[in-house]
């Protein structure tokens, strides 16, 4: 018998997740620390691809950390993972980062790119579910995924 490979969409796993900048988030110049902005994107990406893959995650690669805008004490600062490209047990999570003013509108701080391996209770990477891609958006974002997956090969066959 011939199981098919389960398919998901992208908004089967779409997550936000939502921040208040205090102290302990806060570099020495008064902004948001990046090691704490790095460790929410893993960690977000990590849900997502969790959810995609229904198993065991670990973190294979971040594409980028790049600043867009500043966040502050006190600003209120909301990430969105979704999926945008999937292999045989890889999967590739786009992680953006806004700060949030009062009135409600969101400004751009990153976007990242963040590819995750689901792995078995030894480590091993499994297969994950395959992705639909319903609208152009995404459509866009698996193209430019399918790119970046193979940029991301020839940097390893380089040795970066």
């Amino acid at each position: 018998m011939i199981t098919l490979k389960k398919m998901k969409r992208v908004e089967d796993s779409l997550t936000e997740q939502t921040y208040l900048l205090m102290h302990r988030h806060i570099n020495g110049y008064g902004r948001l620390f990046g090691g704490q902005l790095l460790m929410w994107i893993d960690e977000l990406a990590g849900i997502v691809a969790t959810r995609h893959s229904e198993c065991r995650i670990t973190t294979a690669s971040i594409d980028n950390l790049n600043f867009k805008k500043a966040a502050f004490l006190n600003d209120t600062v909301v990430l969105i993972g979704k999926i945008t490209h999937v292999g045989r047990s890889s999967m590739e999570v786009r992680v953006d980062t806004y700060v949030e003013t009062l009135d409600g509108m969101r400004h751009v701080i990153n976007r990242a790119y963040v590819v995750m391996v689901a792995i078995d209770e030894e480590g091993k990477a499994v297969p994950v579910p395959g992705l639909i891609v319903e609208t152009e958006s995404e459509k866009a974002e698996w193209e430019a995924g399918e790119k970046r997956y193979q940029l991301r090969k020839q940097r390893r066959l380089e040795g970066f």
